[in-house]
């Protein structure tokens, strides 16, 4: 089985360019991200604060969460409920970065995603897929770009969803969860060693996905 991993801080394009290179190699594409950010809307639809480690805790035995692809799309079911849009908010982003850091939370989700390698072709994309869920993935990348740069394609793409955020409360929200990321206890967002550094503050979409293809080549052949 072939594993791609895709790791970066938020922002980094790492979800939609890991799904258009999954559908055009024919890999089942993982969202990692999707996961965490389902469990954290959980906690906020329970009214609880995601950083509340033993509150959240207290929910996992609660949460039914499975994936599934339908005309290509990977979709994220919270029990029968599809909660694909719905966790695409800052406020869910927010909350998936404060449970990411939570280890019960990352141990709960281990196993699942390590089995979905064992059995398929699979491109994962989170923050530490190739350090900590998939130290033995046959490709690693680490997909990055300035904060300036994932900001303003951020807050394009809300502008295009007619959402009012402004460009600076983008940045600040793409700088906290940086800072966030870098600097949790577990499993924080770093690149493994033996992963391609793939800048693409300077590449627009098409440029970056012709990149990565020539990594996974060079890896794969």
């Amino acid at each position: 089985m072939v594993s791609v991993a895709i790791d970066g801080p938020a922002g980094a394009g790492k979800s939609t360019l890991a799904r258009r290179l999954a559908a055009e190699l024919g890999y089942i594409y993982v969202d990692t991200g999707a996961m965490f950010r389902t469990i954290g809307l959980y906690a906020l639809r329970a009214g609880k604060d995601p950083k509340d480690n033993e509150a959240v805790n207290a929910l996992l035995p609660e949460i039914s969460l499975r994936l599934a692809t339908l005309d290509g799309e990977q979709h994220i079911y919270l029990g029968e409920e599809d909660v694909s849009t719905a966790i695409r908010t800052e406020e869910a982003g927010m909350a998936a970065s404060a449970v990411g850091a939570n280890p019960a939370v990352r141990a709960y989700l281990l196993d699942t995603q390590r089995n979905m390698a064992k059995t398929q072709n699979v491109l994962m994309d989170g923050r530490d897929i190739g350090t900590v869920v998939l130290p033995d993935a046959t490709v690693k990348i680490f997909l990055t770009a300035s904060p300036e740069a994932r900001a303003t394609r951020r807050w394009k793409e809300y502008q295009a969803k007619g959402m009012p955020n402004t460009y600076e409360e983008v940045l600040e929200d793409v700088k906290q969860r940086d800072y966030q990321d870098t600097h949790r206890a577990a499993a924080p967002l770093k690149q493994a060693e033996d992963a391609v550094l793939l800048d693409t503050s300077e590449l627009n979409f098409e440029q970056s996905l012709d990149a990565m293809k020539q990594i996974i080549a060079r890896k794969v052949g």
